[in-house]
């Protein structure tokens, strides 16, 4: 496995932050060439800013000294060639230029409206290279607008997408993801969108604008559950740490920690009143079929809660699985990513010792998938992209340093 399934296959990189760089980091690991252009009058990709950073010594919150990287850059850099230029200069667009000529792909994240007013939007790009894929990750759109402030936040768009209010219970307050649920779905898609416009242009020589929103992506995952549905017969959208429709379904607490168990078929509902010593319930009416736990649903819950809150999670576990109930328990992230399942797997890699990040999450039975080489310091590659790739001297180089353009 000499490489993965884009080698050959070049991105010019003008992302920052997290739904951009995760889109690109994507496409460096199954194996893309990605130029990463970074802003050297900025300090680069705003990532490379974000606390905590890792030190000869170990892990700070503050930068202690320059080389200091920070394990947001160290995640989201890797794979990647750092080359500066400041897209701002009137001289950078020739830059841009000779960079498009020679890739497949841009992908940027820039506000809406940003592209056009520094001259490297997709009809001035696509002028130079008409088989360009040219993907944007935008709040809202490419069009721009979009509503409240119109600022696009991870926060802001899980506000707007509904999904606040699929978590929790009726009356408590929404409840934000820990995780960044809208700027790491929108780059999902904006991959797949920048694969399937690179299938047609190998098809029919012509590229494409690939237009992904935060707000669009995290809706649409919103929808596909019928919460419209569940509202006009009378199902609550939020119902805590269980699923009453599909009951028993949810998370519940053991002696020693929490667990969660899903049983929403008659078989495994059958297993969990086994599991449970009741299984003359697998014969009554009422919890017999799926229609009946699901009216009874808190009823079937409250037994479950009860008779997992006197025994070690270990026993509950067993007992379940004894009896082919779908069960695990309840991770916290430090124990998650260590698993050795995923880490011999590649899902999730060891970014430096005591520290892990997400590998790539797809194994190929041809190719490989995967991260060469750690993430760049700013400008690393400035002489091996301008000048190896694409030949430019010396004297232009440092002519173009001079100026300011890179």
């Amino acid at each position: 496995m000499d490489g993965g399934p884009l080698t050959g296959r070049t991105v010019v990189d003008l992302t920052t932050a997290l739904a951009g760089p995760y889109a690109t980091l994507l496409l460096a690991g199954l194996g893309a060439r990605v130029v990463k252009v970074e802003n050297p009058f900025t300090g680069g990709d705003s990532s490379r800013n974000n606390s905590p950073y890792l030190a000869a010594d170990g892990l700070s919150v503050a930068r202690e000294r320059a080389e200091d990287m920070s394990v947001s850059w160290m995640a989201r850099g890797r794979g990647k060639q750092s080359v500066t230029l400041n897209l701002k200069h009137p001289d950078a667009f020739d830059v841009y230029a000779d960079l498009i000529r020679s890739a497949d792909i841009v992908v940027e994240n820039f506000s809406a409206g940003v592209t056009g007013r520094l001259g490297i939007d997709y009809s001035a790009t696509r002028a130079h290279n008409p088989r360009i894929v040219y993907t944007s990750i935008t709040g809202f759109g490419a069009q721009g607008g979009g509503p409240g402030s119109g600022k696009a936040m991870d926060t802001i768009v899980q506000a707007l997408s509904g999904v606040m209010l699929t978590a929790g219970t009726p009356g408590e307050p929404p409840v934000r993801f820990g995780l960044p649920v809208a700027d790491l779905i929108a780059p999902l898609f904006a991959v797949i969108g920048t694969l399937a416009a690179v299938v047609e242009v190998d098809r029919t020589g012509r590229g494409q604008h690939v237009d992904v929103s935060m707000l669009g992506a995290l809706t649409s995952l919103v929808a596909c559950e019928p919460f419209d549905a569940f509202e006009a017969i009378g199902l609550a959208t939020r119902t805590g740490p269980t699923v009453p429709r599909l009951a028993p379904f949810g998370v519940f607490e053991a002696r020693d920690g929490w667990f969660a168990l899903c049983g929403p078929t008659d078989a495994f509902a059958r297993g969990l009143f086994h599991a449970v010593e009741r299984p003359e319930l697998a014969d009554d009416p009422r919890y017999a079929k799926r229609d009946g736990r699901v009216a009874h649903a808190e009823e079937v819950h409250a037994m479950v809660a009860s008779w997992a809150a006197g025994l070690p999670r270990d026993e509950v576990l067993a007992r379940l699985t004894r009896h082919g109930v779908p069960a695990a328990e309840v991770r916290d992230t430090h124990e998650a990513v260590r698993d050795p399942l995923v880490l011999s797997r590649g899902e999730v890699v060891e970014l430096a010792p005591g520290l892990h990040g997400s590998g790539v999450p797809i194994t190929f039975s041809e190719t490989r998938a995967g991260f060469d080489g750690p993430a760049p310091h700013l400008g690393e590659h400035n002489a091996a992209v301008y000048g190896d790739w694409l030949g430019y001297s010396d004297e232009r180089l440092k002519s173009l340093a001079d100026a300011g353009v890179i």
